[in-house]
C-alpha cells in the first residue's frame, strides 16, 4: 500500500468508526451526512489512488457506489438502494473476473446456499408485507455479491467475509422492519457490519491486485 492509500485509509477509519459517536450530539444534518459518506468514499480514493488496471478502477467503482448509497440512503431509500445495486453489479463483475481455479465442496455450498436462503429470509422479515418483493429483489444483488466474493480468488478471510458481514448489515435493516423493530443496538450493528465489511473487501482485493503487480514487476 502507498502512502497516499494509506493515509486515505487511516483518515476512512476515523470517519467510519467515529460515525455512531456523532449520531446524538444535535450536528446538522448535512454534516452527519458527509461524516456517514466520508468513511467508504475515502476507502474508495484509496482504490482509485493505486489502481492500475481493469480490477483496480472496479474495486474503486465498487467503493464509490457505496459511498453514494450511503449518502443517498438520507434522502430516499430507494435512490440509495439503487447506487447500492449498481455497486453490487460492478463487485459481481469484479468477483467473476476473479474466481477461484478451484472450491472445496463446502466452499461451493456455501456460495450455492447463500443466495437463496438471504432472499427467503429477507422475503420473510418485514411485517408489511406489500415490501417483501422489493426488500428479496435488493437481497438477490447483495447476496450473489457475496456468492462471487467467496467464490473469488481474492482471500476469504478479507474479501469473503468482509462481503458476508455486508449482507449481514443489510439482513439487520430489513429486520429492524419486523422482528427486530425497535432494538437499539441494531442501528449501531448495522453500522459497524457494513463498514468493517467493506474496508475487509478493499483491503483483501487490494493486497491481491498489488501482489499481482509485484509478481508482473519481478
Amino acid at each position: 500500500m502507498g502512502k497516499t492509500a494509506r493515509w486515505l485509509v487511516i483518515a476512512s477509519l476515523f470517519f467510519g468508526l467515529s460515525y455512531p459517536l456523532i449520531w446524538n450530539l444535535g450536528w446538522p444534518e448535512g454534516l452527519i451526512t458527509a461524516w456517514k459518506g466520508a468513511g467508504v468514499a475515502l476507502l474508495a480514493l484509496a482504490a482509485a489512488s493505486e489502481a492500475r488496471d481493469g480490477d483496480g478502477w472496479l474495486l474503486a467503482a465498487v467503493l464509490g457506489f457505496g459511498a453514494l448509497g450511503d449518502v443517498l440512503l438520507v434522502g430516499s431509500m430507494t435512490t440509495g438502494a439503487i447506487a447500492f445495486i449498481i455497486g453490487h453489479v460492478l463487485a459481481i463483475w469484479l468477483y467473476l473476473r476473479n474466481r477461484r481455479a478451484t472450491l472445496a465442496p463446502s466452499q461451493r455450498a456455501l456460495a450455492l446456499l447463500v443466495v437463496p436462503v438471504s432472499v427467503l429470509i429477507a422475503w420473510s422479515l418485514p411485517v408489511d408485507r406489500a415490501q417483501a418483493p422489493g426488500i428479496a429483489i435488493y437481497a438477490l444483488f447483495v447476496a450473489a455479491m457475496a456468492a462471487a466474493a467467496w467464490s473469488s480468488r481474492f482471500p476469504r478471510y478479507r474479501t469473503g467475509i468482509g462481503a458476508m458481514m455486508f449482507l449481514a448489515s443489510d439482513l439487520l435493516i430489513f429486520a429492524r422492519m419486523g422482528p427486530f423493530e425497535g432494538a437499539i443496538w441494531a442501528g449501531l450493528a448495522i453500522w459497524l457490519l457494513y463498514y468493517v465489511g467493506q474496508v475487509l473487501v478493499y483491503l483483501g482485493v487490494r493486497r491481491t491486485l498489488n501482489s499481482d503487480v509485484a509478481v508482473s514487476a519481478g
